[in-house]
């Protein structure tokens, strides 16, 4: 019986789940198409059929990835927090941190290095301004500096304040956004809370996410093994995400239409706005409960997704490295091809980026 006032009570994982892999694949997937297009042809020159709904479906990615996040922190590391070896654990997760962090500044120069000049790059490096495409892996790099901390503080806290938790941040971040100036320091502001004229992914504003992700974590492992208890967690991801999608069709009303364009080009996505949030997030649990009701078949049925979510730091390396260095520097392809060949290059990009880690890793066990 689930109480209010009580911590949770989690179970020793069972091994990998990988249906998280595969949550995270899809993830990773829709982040490759989008990049692919907005990377190899810009976003302006997306037809309008396009944009809804093809790019539009790429929004689910970005609230899907941070999710998965936090329910992959539940799963591996939640029950172990009180455990003896737990400091071990927690430099571990601190040592991943720096390896996204030094992988976020060669990106950064790989991102930038076509288009912009070696001071422009210097100050995006410095924290004078941000990147765009591999802006995330500065979220998580930082996340994972801090995180870890935290973890067993979460652990220890009632169920109720878990469950109040999100949207206390999301409040708490939503007010310093707009009424707090952090001293005039832009970049400060950005990397908590996000800024308007920084692409940024906040510390803060994103923060809900996670949490969100913490407490699905909880729920997966004490019912992914269990096939009844599985169904009523998947009935309630489609009936949560369901529920946003429906709010932000009732917030969008009378101008749908205008509302799913201005979600496509990314409206509200930085800083956070209400109607981006129902929508990216509503359906990344739809796809989330898709992917836990498929399972552990589900996820060897879509092999190539699910090796995609199975080294994330790897898939987002190779596929920016194709796009910005070979295919934008080395062969100059900006706006050279139409937008169903950009279209196309992104969907085997995918295959591509699948092939490339399965290659590392049957190195690695020969090795």
């Amino acid at each position: 019986m689930v109480r209010l006032g009580a911590p949770p009570l989690l179970p020793a994982g069972q091994g990998r789940i990988e249906a998280i892999d595969l949550a995270r694949g899809v993830a990773i997937a829709l982040m490759i198409l989008s990049h692919a297009v907005s990377g190899l042809l810009g976003i302006r020159q997306v037809p309008d059929w396009g944009m809804v709904p093809i790019h539009l479906l790429t929004k689910f990615s970005s609230s899907l990835f941070i999710t998965v996040f936090g329910i992959a922190l539940a799963v591996a590391f939640l029950p172990k927090t009180d455990a003896p070896d737990w400091p071990r654990r927690r430099l571990k997760l601190m040592l991943r941190g720096l390896e996204v962090l030094f992988w976020y500044k060669a990106l950064t120069v790989v991102e930038m290095l076509p288009l912009y000049s070696a001071q422009d790059i210097l100050d995006t490096l410095l924290y004078q301004r941000f990147p765009i495409w591999v802006e995330i892996l500065g979220f998580y790099a930082i996340a994972l500096l801090w995180l870890p901390w935290v973890l067993p503080l979460w652990r220890r806290l009632p169920l109720w304040a878990r469950l109040v938790g999100p949207l206390a941040i999301a409040l708490l971040s939503g007010w310093l956004e707009r009424h707090f100036d952090f001293w005039g320091i832009e970049p400060l502001k950005a990397i908590l809370v996000e800024d308007a004229d920084h692409y940024a992914w906040g510390q803060l504003s994103r923060l809900p996410l996670v949490m969100v992700g913490l407490l699905i974590g909880e729920a997966v492992l004490c019912c992914y093994w269990q096939p009844a208890a599985r169904r009523r967690l998947v009935l309630g991801l489609v009936g949560v995400g369901a529920a946003l999608l429906l709010g932000f069709v009732a917030v969008s009303l009378p101008g749908l239409g205008e509302a799913l364009v201005a979600v496509a080009w990314n409206v509200g996505k930085h800083p956070p706005e209400l109607a981006f949030m129902l929508f990216s997030l509503g359906g990344a649990l739809v796809i989330l409960a898709l992917c836990l009701l498929a399972g552990e078949r589900g996820a060897a049925w879509l092999r190539p997704i699910t090796t995609i979510g199975s080294d994330a730091l790897m898939a987002f390396i190779f596929h920016i490295v194709v796009i910005f260095l070979i295919l934008r520097f080395l062969f100059e392809a900006w706006q050279v091809y139409a937008y169903p060949q950009v279209l196309g290059i992104g969907l085997a990009l995918i295959l591509a980026t699948a092939g490339w880690i399965a290659l590392i890793g049957w190195i690695r066990e020969r090795r």
